[in-house]
């Protein structure tokens, strides 16, 4: 929903509330409601210890990201229309932070993954960055190499695996400039 919203609306406009709708897990649900302005219409009180601890953690991210977000130039890199995935960019005016959504759309058993690694856009191909997945879930470990230093040019010509699975149906990465 939010790849075809945001071809009519800025992210600053779209208020994204995490419902009790549907099926999905929390850490879904709070993960792509972070495209836009975040909401909660949840009974906080009737989540278990680990959603609790999720939320609050994945609030505090959102804060330090959301203006890049609201205010942030998107890229689409996975079109969820044509793939078992989608893949969402903002990145900042200077390209010195992004924060890239990816989420698996498409349930069957088998994941097609052709369309992996993921091939950024948005930064500087001469400026170094760090990948680090945040909202990782309570009790969870990434499979994304932790202080890897790669360059904008290899993660927009070659790109980086968010290791979307089943398991793990969104993944959300921050993209930091080393200098």
């Amino acid at each position: 929903m939010q790849w075809d919203y945001s071809y009519f609306y800025p992210a600053i406009v779209s208020d994204n509330h995490v419902t009790d709708w549907g099926k999905q897990p929390l850490k879904f649900r709070v993960d792509v409601a972070s495209m836009g302005k975040l909401g909660f219409d949840i009974v906080a009180g009737e989540l278990n210890e680990k959603d609790l601890e999720f939320a609050k953690q994945a609030v505090k991210n959102y804060d330090d990201f959301k203006e890049i977000v609201w205010h942030g130039d998107l890229y689409r890199l996975v079109n969820p229309h044509e793939n078992n995935i989608a893949s969402l960019m903002y990145s900042n005016k200077d390209k010195s932070k992004a924060i890239v959504f990816n989420y698996l759309v498409n349930n069957r058993q088998q994941i097609d993954t052709s369309v992996l690694p993921v091939k950024l856009n948005g930064l500087d191909a001469g400026k170094k960055y760090e990948v680090k997945e945040i909202n990782i879930y309570p009790g969870s470990r990434s499979p994304l190499a932790e202080g890897k230093i790669y360059s904008g040019d290899f993660l927009m010509k070659v790109g980086i695996n968010p290791a979307v699975s089943l398991r793990r149906t969104s993944v959300v990465l921050e993209i930091n400039e080393v200098k």
